[in-house]
């Protein structure tokens, strides 16, 4: 049973494009301790978490994992970078195929509850209480393109900038690799002058609902689809309340998930 599971979680096809990636095991300056434990193990383990939003200690032992061993690898690989090297992995090989339209952009974020930590703050829509905010920029189908992570009382259009510096040069079908969108589609949250210039600059066409002049609706014919992205993202039960200390493990998990979503696209 655990076997189906785990291949369901982490086919084959996935992991070939994770293991040249996994960083070397960090070795112990007495020398000796144990074997290394399966990477593919610890991986599947880690891609339960996300999924099954199940805490650290609940852990099946079924995967063969201890749960200070696949804590600490996933540590150890959060600070090695794997999980954005994966992301652009996975990217690359969509972009390979043809798979990724660049000619527009959507941007938005969404607020979740956090159990406390670094980039947390009172949310506004949530009485006050203590979150966070995840940011997201996708392609015109809805694929993230890159994630972050803020306090819940960060503005959103603070997210611009950053997510869109974030894009790394993607492999194309065919000609130079693909660093920016055509064009840029985001609510009125996002309509600051600066911005516009900032992206008028990059050659990137900004489609921003004007504050007092556009509903949020007007642009709702192609916004749709990144709400529908955070409805995937939010999918991953770890992801739906922040329990992370640590903010670079909560966008671990962002990552993650959003490198599995669009692996999800290679398979169809």
């Amino acid at each position: 049973m655990i076997d189906s599971l785990s291949q369901r979680l982490v086919p084959d096809e996935l992991w070939a494009l994770v293991e040249p990636l996994i960083p070397p095991a960090r070795e112990r300056p007495q020398g000796g301790g144990r074997a290394r434990t399966d990477p593919r193990a610890v991986f599947t383990a880690v891609v339960f978490v996300l999924t099954s939003g199940c805490a650290w200690r609940h852990l099946p032992p079924s995967f063969g994992v201890s749960v200070p061993t696949a804590h600490r690898t996933f540590t150890e690989w959060t600070e090695a970078g794997l999980w954005r090297q994966l992301h652009r992995a996975v990217l690359d090989e969509l972009d390979g195929r043809g798979l990724i339209d660049w000619s527009r952009a959507v941007l938005d974020g969404a607020s979740v509850r956090a159990k406390g930590g670094g980039l947390t703050g009172p949310s506004p829509v949530d009485r006050g209480k203590p979150g966070s905010k995840i940011h997201v920029l996708s392609d015109r189908a809805g694929l993230p393109l890159t994630v972050g992570i803020s306090a819940a009382n960060t503005h959103d259009s603070h997210a611009l900038k950053p997510l869109i510096n974030a894009l790394p040069a993607i492999r194309s079908r065919r000609g130079p690799r693909h660093r920016k969108p055509a064009k840029l589609h985001a609510d009125k949250a996002y309509d600051i002058p600066a911005l516009r210039d900032w992206l008028h600059q990059r050659r990137i066409l900004p489609r921003i609902a004007r504050k007092g002049i556009e509903s949020r609706d007007t642009l709702g014919k192609h916004r749709w689809v990144i709400e529908r992205a955070i409805a995937w993202l939010f999918g991953y039960r770890r992801l739906t309340i922040r329990y992370e200390r640590k903010a670079g493990h909560y966008l671990a998990f962002l990552t993650l998930a959003a490198s599995i979503t669009c692996y999800k696209k290679l398979t169809k």
